[in-house]
C-alpha cells in the first residue's frame, strides 16, 4: 500500500469509528450516509473537490471519486468526465463523446465485495447515463442506470453520483452508457479480483490483457440513427469492429496504430475480454493458439480449451493463453456471426485485428498468419457448438444453486416485426416502420423513469399487464408466417414479480418477417443459471426432460439460438425495477425490452433501498428512444384520422 492509499484508509477508518457506534447494524443508517454523501456530491460541485480532498487527497476537481468499501481495503480513484474527442480512424476525423478522453474509456479494477462511489460529470452536448453491466446492485437500483428505466439522463453541465455495489461477481465484467447508441464509444472494462486471501480456481496467470472489442462509424452516428428513426429504415450499420480501439492492419489508415500484445514464451495470459459492440455476435480466435476459457459475465466456468470463441454483444469472457509457439508475431482476429439470413448482406464484413508479438531477437515476419480456425460469418453450426460447451466451475470454493422448485413459468417470443404506417410512408418493409417485440408487445420509454413511477406510486406511465405466454401459438420458426402477426402492441407494458418468486424463462425465436437471427438477453440486477437451449420450437413436454440442472452456466447475457429457445432459471431475491432486453440496441431501440418490477420482501434487509436525495431530473430529457415513441404516436393518429 502506498502513501496515498495510506492516507486514505486512516481516515476513513476515523469516519468509520465516528458513524459504526451510531450505526448499531442499522442498514437504514448506512443508506443515510451514503444519501449524504451523494447529496454532498450533487447538490454543491464546488463542495465536492473539498470533501473528496479531506479523503483522497487533492487529486483535481474534475476527477470521480471511486472509493472501495469491503472486505478488502482496495481504493481507487478516477477520472470520471464526459466530454467530446476527436479521433482518426478509417481515414476520417470526427467526434466521438468519451469518458475522459479515451476509446476505450477507462478500466476499473476492484475486488470482489467492494462498494464504489462515482462521480459522472457530463461535459458533453446531451444526457446520458452510466450502467454497470452485470453488477446486481442488491436493492439499489437508482445507481443501475438505464435511462427511462431508473433514472434520467445526466444533463449536460451536471453531475450524478452511482454507488456501484460489487456482491458476488469475480473475474471481468465492464460499463458503459445506457443511453440511446452512446455506448458505442463509452464503455470501459471491470477487472474483478478475487477478494483477500483467495486466488483463481486456476494457476495464477503471468500476465493479463483486457480486450475490449468495438465498433466504429465513419460518420455521426447519432445523426444516422435519429434519421432511421424518423423514418422507420434500418439502423446503421458499422464501418469497421475495433480492438481496444482499433480497427488493425486490414482496414485503411489503421497500420500504424494496430493494437499489440507483447507476450514471453512460455509464460501464461489471462485475456479479459468484452463485447462492446453495438449490434454484432464475433468469433475471436488466435492464430497458432489455443485458447482456454475459464470464466464467463463475472463468474467461473470448467475450463473449455477451443480454437476461437463467439461472443454476444454484452458477454465478458476470461480467457487463458500460453505464448508457446516461435518467436514472432501472430494475428489476434475477431469478425462478426452474422446469424441472419443467407441473402443478408449488408453487415460488417471488417476483420478487425490485433498483433501478438512475442519479445526477443528476431527478424519480424514478411507474413503474419491470420487465424486459419476464424468461423465464417454465417457459421451457425460454429456458434452453437461452442455455447453448448459452457458449464459452471460448480466446486465447493465456486457452488452452483439452481432453483429447482419453479413457481412461476413465461414463455416470451423474441420477435422483429413492423408498425404500421399511413400509405405505407415509412422506410420499413412494406412501406411500415421497423419494430421488434417481446410476446407481441413493442416497449415505449415513459415520460418519467419507471423506478421513479413504482416508487412514488405515481399512475398512467406503466401497465403491469405483460403476458407470461403469447396471446396466440403457431410455427414460431416456420417460414412464410402470415403478415397479421408481424405487428406488435406498443406500449409500456412490465411484469411484476412477488419477492422470492423461483421464475423459469424460456425466450424463444421467431421467424416473423422472415428476420430470424440470434438474441443476447440481459437481465438487469440479476445473474441467471442457463439449464437449457435448443434449435427449433420449444417443446413443453420433452425439451425439459434434457435441462441441465446440475452445472449450467451462471450469466447475465443469454444468447438465444437463431430460430431456436434458451430456458434460464432464477429467484427474484433483488427487489427494484429491473431492465430486461436484447442487447443488440438496433431490437432494443425497436422494442425488444420490458421491465421486471420485484416486489419488497418482508423486512428492511430485502426491500428496495430509499433514493439518494438526488438524482437527475425528467424534464427536458427526450432521447432517441422517446423520439420513436413519438413518431409511432404521430402515425398511430394519422391512422385514426
Amino acid at each position: 500500500m502506498d502513501a496515498f492509499q495510506t492516507q486514505v484508509l486512516l481516515r476513513l477508518l476515523a469516519l468509520n469509528a465516528v458513524l459504526l457506534p451510531l450505526a448499531h447494524g442499522s442498514i437504514h443508517f448506512y443508506d443515510f450516509v451514503v444519501s449524504i454523501l451523494q447529496t454532498i456530491c450533487m447538490q454543491s460541485f464546488l463542495f465536492f473537490p473539498f470533501f473528496f480532498s479531506f479523503f483522497l487527497g487533492r487529486r483535481g476537481a474534475d476527477d470521480c471519486a471511486l472509493m472501495a468499501r469491503g472486505r478488502s481495503t482496495h481504493l481507487a480513484s478516477y477520472g470520471c468526465e464526459l466530454k467530446e474527442q476527436n479521433f482518426t480512424k478509417l481515414c476520417v476525423t470526427k467526434s466521438v463523446l468519451t469518458v475522459n478522453g479515451s476509446f476505450p474509456g477507462p478500466e476499473i479494477r476492484v475486488r470482489k465485495g467492494d462498494t464504489v462511489f462515482v462521480n459522472v460529470h457530463n461535459r458533453g452536448y446531451y444526457g446520458v447515463t452510466l450502467h454497470w453491466h452485470g453488477i446486481k446492485q442488491p436493492r439499489n437500483p437508482w445507481s443501475d442506470g438505464p435511462e427511462y428505466i431508473t433514472q434520467c439522463p445526466i444533463a449536460p453541465g451536471t453531475n450524478f453520483t452511482y454507488e456501484v455495489q460489487f456482491t458476488n461477481e469475480e473475474g471481468t465484467l465492464w460499463w458503459h452508457a445506457h443511453s440511446d447508441w452512446t455506448r458505442a464509444t463509452v464503455h470501459g472494462a471491470i477487472v474483478i479480483l478475487p477478494s483477500e486471501g483467495t486466488t483463481y480456481p486456476y494457476p495464477k496467470p503471468d500476465d493479463e490483457e483486457v480486450l475490449v472489442f468495438a465498433c466504429w462509424y465513419k460518420e455521426s452516428m447519432r445523426e444516422l440513427l435519429e434519421l432511421a428513426i424518423e423514418t422507420g429504415s434500418d439502423t446503421p450499420r458499422s464501418d469497421a469492429y475495433t480492438i481496444n480501439g482499433e480497427p488493425g492492419d486490414m482496414c485503411p489508415c489503421s497500420i500504424e496504430t494496430t493494437h499489440r500484445m507483447l507476450v514471453d514464451y512460455g509464460k501464461t495470459y489471462l485475456l479479459r475480454m468484452v463485447n462492446a459492440v453495438l449490434n454484432a455476435d464475433l468469433f475471436v480466435s488466435i492464430a497458432g493458439h489455443n485458447l482456454t476459457v475459464v470464466g464467463m459475465d463475472g463468474a467461473y466456468l470448467k475450463p473449455i480449451d477451443t480454437a476461437y470463441v463467439m461472443i454476444t454483444p454484452g458477454q465478458t469472457m476470461d480467457v487463458l493463453i500460453t505464448a508457446n509457439q516461435s518467436l514472432s508475431y501472430y494475428y489476434m482476429a475477431a469478425q462478426q456471426y452474422s446469424s441472419d439470413g443467407l441473402d443478408v448482406t449488408n453487415y460488417d464484413h471488417s476483420n478487425a485485428t490485433a498483433i501478438l508479438q512475442y519479445r526477443g531477437n528476431y527478424s519480424a515476419p514478411e507474413r503474419i498468419p491470420f487465424p486459419s480456425t476464424l468461423p465464417s460469418y454465417k457459421d451457425n453450426v460454429a456458434a452453437v457448438a461452442f455455447t453448448d460447451r459452457l458449464r459452471s466451475l460448480a466446486t465447493e470454493e465456486h457452488p452452483v444453486n439452481v432453483p429447482q422448485n419453479v413457481t412461476t413459468r413465461m414463455f416470451v417470443l423474441t420477435s422483429m416485426g413492423v408498425l404500421i404506417c399511413p400509405n405505407s410512408s415509412c422506410g420499413g418493409i412494406y412501406g411500415d416502420r421497423l419494430a421488434s417485440s417481446l410476446n407481441n408487445f413493442s416497449w415505449a420509454h415513459p415520460s418519467i423513469d419507471i423506478l421513479q413511477a413504482y416508487y412514488r406510486n405515481i399512475s398512467d406511465i406503466y401497465s403491469t399487464n405483460f403476458p407470461d405466454f403469447p396471446g396466440i401459438l403457431y410455427n414460431f420458426t416456420g417460414d412464410d408466417l402470415p403478415l397479421n402477426i408481424s405487428v406488435p402492441t406498443k406500449g409500456t407494458v412490465v411484469k411484476v414479480f412477488d419477492f422470492n418468486e423461483t421464475i423459469e424463462i424460456v425466450f424463444q425465436g421467431t421467424n416473423i418477417i422472415d428476420a430470424a437471427e440470434a438474441h443476447p438477453m440481459h437481465l438487469h440486477g440479476y445473474a441467471f443459471y442457463v439449464v437449457g437451449t435448443g434449435i427449433g420450437d420449444f417443446d413443453v413436454d420433452t425439451d425439459p426432460q434434457g435441462y441441465n440442472l446440475v452445472d449450467p452456466p451462471y450469466v447475465n447475457t443469454v444468447a438465444v439460438p437463431k430460430s431456436g429457445w434458451a430456458a434460464i432459471r432464477f429467484v427474484a431475491d433483488n427487489p427494484g425495477v429491473w431492465y430486461m432486453h436484447c442487447h443488440l440496441d438496433r431490437h432494443m431501440t425497436w422494442g425488444m425490452d420490458t421491465v421486471f418490477i420485484v416486489k419488497d420482501g418482508g423486512t428492511t434487509a430485502t426491500s428496495l433501498r430509499p433514493p439518494p436525495a438526488y438524482m437527475p431530473p425528467c424534464e427536458n430529457s427526450t432521447s432517441s428512444s422517446q423520439l420513436f415513441n413519438i413518431l409511432d404516436k404521430e402515425a398511430r393518429l394519422v391512422m385514426m384520422r
